[in-house]
């Protein structure tokens, strides 16, 4: 699969960059805020499900979830398990999950769907393993902007589908950090594709955010050359609910 060894293969540059502070504002100052404020209060058992080298299960830790976090790759897995705040991690396929029926209250899914490359399949598993009333909480880059780019780094630069919004197509892209090169694998995927896979999941949706930089004093909204990405939503996160 694709996406899956893509990911194997960048595992180690993943830990360098996710780990070094200041190599993910995105992450630091608008993702991962928007998300914690979109999760259930801590009750029962959290899955993170993609967990990579386990930032978010040490973070979902921290906040009081009991957390499990599960990858495909390998290295990634062993990367969250030998963190000196290592979380439970096992290797397993998102779209074949090694637990029972309605084992879970929670599954985050933060920053992976769109890299899974059966995705449907491991939205119905994530369906599957949550208990009635449980919510799967997902965060994704936002479908417009993973269809296309802006012209220039300017600040009132146009935005511009390439190819086509309506289609899945993979995606491909590299980002420079300091001393590390990272490749990002995933496939661009409409609105539709995700809404569709929680329909068939019986999952109901009950909240969407389109996270872009608003808030003072983040380096988004500080820096002018970034400012370009106040006029396109960076990340789509939603909270669905396994209905009772």
């Amino acid at each position: 699969m694709r996406m899956r060894s893509g990911w194997e293969a960048e595992a180690q540059n993943w830990a360098h960059f996710a780990r070094t502070p200041g190599h993910d504002h995105a992450h630091e100052e608008l993702n991962l805020p928007s998300l914690l404020s979109l999760l259930p209060r801590p009750a029962g058992r959290a899955l993170d499900l993609g967990c990579g080298e386990g930032r978010l299960s040490r973070v979902l830790r921290a906040a009081g979830y009991a957390v499990t976090g599960v990858d495909a790759s390998p290295t990634m897995v062993r990367l969250a398990a030998s963190h000196d705040h290592g979380q439970p991690v096992l290797l397993a396929d998102a779209a074949a999950l090694p637990f029972r029926d309605g084992m879970f209250d929670l599954v985050v899914a933060y920053m992976s769907l769109h890299d899974i490359d059966a995705m449907p399949a491991a939205v119905a598993e994530a369906g599957r393993v949550l208990r009635r009333g449980g919510r799967l909480c997902a965060a994704i880059p936002h479908p417009l902007r993973s269809a296309g780019d802006f012209e220039s780094r300017a600040a009132d630069a146009p935005f511009v589908i390439t190819g086509s919004y309506l289609d899945s197509v993979p995606v491909t892209w590299t980002a420079a950090r300091d001393d590390v090169l990272l490749t990002f694998h995933s496939e661009h995927r409409p609105l539709e594709t995700y809404s569709r896979a929680l329909e068939a999941a019986g999952l109901l949706i009950e909240a969407i955010r389109e996270v872009r930089p608003v808030a003072a004093g983040t380096a988004f909204a500080a820096d002018d050359s970034l400012s370009r990405w106040r006029r396109i939503p960076m990340f789509l996160q939603l909270r669905a609910v396994q209905p009772d």
